[in-house]
């Protein structure tokens, strides 16, 4: 177990609610879609906490679970590996603490696939399952850079696939690298929590065959860091459920979504904020607050047409392709943002340190 410590109530009330919401985005994706993908999360969930509670080696094998369950657990690998690396250069035997963390993971793995290790036919289907590149970029209209920039560069007609996976490759990797560079540097309970939102947000936006609830990889850690970004997970949130709203339409799927949305909304709009608001004040700028509240906006906008309007015959995704651009945008903005929140942490931790020896 661990035991979060908050200075008032109302920041164990926004936590305990956006867990709730959170579980509820799982299950009306997972449940109602019939992908209990949800066994994978909990399992790395897991493996979180025992990173939190100093057990490391339970967390590695927890994790390998995680990721011989489900595939898209890969978007929490960068950021588990930079962090025990960090922690492991900076303990008296390195060479042993890594050596440690390998001998575990290469016995889950052994375990796992034990079953399969004696036909190279076994091994290859199962492969080919984990990694379905035949699928293409991307399926169907999700909010990440492959797809919303398909609209101007044709990515699937102007390069072969074995390109477009290179490609992935190199811009997640890129993507990913500033948050690992960090937790290698400067380990820290709370920068690795950013470092998993940030390396699940590169693999969202920038890899290879990326589904539309694979949004919610990164609403996992950014749950748990919701009382460190109220503002901007609540926006996240709404964003995350709107881009799903063309999966959930065309699963019939529509009911649940509404309420969901609808008990979202009365969340966000709730009174008796405004106290954790002034003691955790972010200040945003004027223009990009005036931007923000367009864009939210504008989503509602989008939900009533897209319910209710149908789309020109020459462009029958239009509605989809707006909200898919529409979500993108701010997925990219939060992913920059937490980004430089991660790294702000070791700089405000010598500041801190500075100042105690000042006093």
């Amino acid at each position: 177990m661990v035991i979060f410590r908050f200075k008032n109530m109302c920041s164990l009330f926004s936590l305990a609610s956006y867990s709730f919401f959170f579980s509820c985005y799982s299950i009306l994706m997972h449940n109602g879609l019939f992908q209990y993908n949800c066994i994978s999360l909990g399992l790395t969930l897991g493996a979180v906490v025992a990173v939190l509670s100093h057990k490391d080696l339970i967390a590695s094998v927890l994790f390998c679970l995680s990721l011989n369950h489900k595939q898209m657990s890969a978007y929490f690998a960068p950021a588990f590996f930079s962090h025990l690396l960090g922690k492991c250069l900076r303990r008296n035997n390195p060479v042993l603490e890594v050596l440690k963390l390998g001998l575990v993971v290469l016995g889950t793995f052994a375990i796992v696939w034990w079953p399969y290790i004696h036909s190279k036919d076994a091994i290859f289907e199962v492969l080919l399952r984990l990694a379905p590149f035949e699928r293409g970029i991307y399926e169907d209209y999700v909010a990440n850079f492959w797809c919303t920039t398909s609209i101007l560069i044709k990515w699937k007609r102007l390069f072969t696939a074995q390109s477009l996976k290179f490609l992935s490759l190199v811009a997640t990797v890129l993507a990913c690298l500033p948050s690992m560079v960090q937790q290698i540097w400067a380990p820290s309970i709370k920068g690795f929590l950013y470092g998993l939102l940030n390396s699940s947000f590169s693999f969202f936006l920038f890899s290879f065959q990326v589904h539309e609830k694979s949004i919610l990889l990164p609403l996992l850690p950014a749950t748990l860091l919701a009382t460190e970004l109220r503002s901007p997970f609540k926006l996240l949130m709404h964003y995350a459920l709107f881009s799903m709203l063309p999966l959930l339409c065309r699963d019939k799927l529509i009911v649940p979504y509404v309420a969901l949305y609808g008990l979202f909304t009365l969340l966000y709009h709730a009174p008796g904020g405004g106290q954790y608001s002034k003691i955790h004040h972010l200040v945003i700028p004027i223009p990009l607050s005036i931007g923000m509240t367009f864009l939210y906006i504008c989503s509602l906008v989008l939900h009533i047409i897209y319910l209710t309007v149908r789309p020109p015959e020459k462009y029958p995704f239009l509605f989809e392709a707006v909200i898919m651009l529409l979500c993108f945008i701010h997925f990219i903005l939060f992913a920059l943002y937490t980004n430089v929140r991660q790294w702000m942490l070791p700089r405000q931790s010598m500041s801190r340190d500075k100042e105690k020896k000042q006093n």
